[in-house]
């Protein structure tokens, strides 16, 4: 079964709304520079809980029964990360180089394609499982928080010092 989605998200927002057919199916908030965010599809809400200082991780979360059914490990160049969603390994990479193509895959062909900009986007996917699906927009949020994060480093640290 293919599933098309949509994304919409205002600038400076930390609110993505997911559509089907034109109507709203899901959410994904951020609290910004938090480690938490909070998702829902199709009536289903998962957590995703970032743990860790140098070496970060996300925890998945199902909010039914507040059981950990996965997690995200991220690479050190903000370019891939790995995603295991019940003791199943899928890889997430960017397609191209201004992020704004990006897709999960595994072994057995299970594949989703996102392509967006900051404010809207698309999802095609080979099947409908909301905490990956989620999983595959908060990646590239957490990667956009990490560089503002680094960016931000970088212009004020050498100011504070001075």
């Amino acid at each position: 079964m293919q599933t098309k989605l949509t994304w919409k998200k205002n600038y400076f927002s930390n609110l993505y709304s997911i559509y089907s057919n034109g109507q709203q199916i899901g959410k994904l908030k951020d609290k910004a520079f938090s480690h938490i965010a909070n998702g829902e599809l199709n009536g289903k809400e998962y957590a995703f809980k970032t743990k860790g200082f140098f070496k970060q991780h996300t925890e998945i979360i199902d909010c039914s029964d507040n059981k950990v059914i996965g997690s995200i490990k991220y690479n050190t160049w903000m370019t891939k990360a790995e995603i295991s969603i019940n003791d199943k390994k899928i890889n997430w990479k960017y397609d191209n180089i201004w992020n704004t193509r990006w897709s999960i895959f595994d072994s057995d062909g299970m594949t989703m394609a996102f392509n967006g900009t900051t404010t809207k986007g698309r999802i095609d996917s080979s099947i409908d499982d909301g905490a990956l699906i989620l999983s595959g927009l908060f990646v590239p949020n957490y990667y956009s928080q990490m560089t503002l994060f680094i960016i931000f480093i970088a212009v004020f640290v050498p100011i504070v010092i001075l």
